[in-house]
């Protein structure tokens, strides 16, 4: 008889996936709508630490790397989630509640990123005619005279979710390996 999962994982998996989604989406609106495109407040912290809201747009990935490639990484989030339901839900993943919603903060994350990506934000830059595929970054830090990369909470949303799967590698109690029948020659 195939083991069921915990009742509470498909549940709890979609809530924090929207939850993420929701405000990262909420957020990116709400800072673009008061600031426009490629600007932003003052600075809220103004010491070695700085910190403001600045809106950017990001048609790359990670530190703006593949500029211009938002087609592929909107190809790779499609897959990243469909693995991702896979693993928790076929491969039976879901068993653990930490693996569920660690991977439901990259789920909600990289959805958030998605979203961006197929220009479904509506922005438009000037001299565009038709909604920029970007991400809209807007958090924005600097320490001493390093400029942090703009990121935003989807952002925040992938790296919670991979510092919890390498907590859990590293936590996780090693399999025991199955003991083999021997046979007789």
């Amino acid at each position: 008889m195939m083991e069921q999962l915990p009742k509470n994982r498909l549940p709890t998996f979609f809530t924090v996936t929207a939850v993420c989604l929701i405000v990262d989406l909420w957020s990116k609106s709400a800072v673009f709508e008061a600031f426009g495109v490629r600007n932003g407040g003052a600075w809220l912290l103004d010491s070695w630490v700085r910190f403001r809201l600045f809106t950017s747009l990001n048609e790359g990935a990670l530190w703006g790397m593949g500029q211009g490639f938002a087609w592929v990484f909107a190809l790779l989030s499609v897959a990243a989630f469909v693995g991702i339901i896979y693993w928790l839900f076929a491969k039976k993943a879901a068993e653990s509640m930490w693996l569920t919603v660690s991977l439901a903060c990259v789920s909600g994350g990289t959805l958030g990123n998605l979203y961006d990506r197929l220009g479904l934000h509506g922005v438009i830059v000037p001299g565009q005619e038709t909604p920029i595929k970007a991400v809209r970054d807007f958090l924005h830090f600097q320490f001493g005279t390093f400029d942090w990369a703009i990121f935003n909470v989807a952002d925040i949303c992938l790296v919670t979710g991979a510092i919890m799967l390498m907590v859990q590698s590293v936590l996780a109690p090693a399999e025991q390996p199955v003991p083999q029948a021997k046979t007789e020659p």
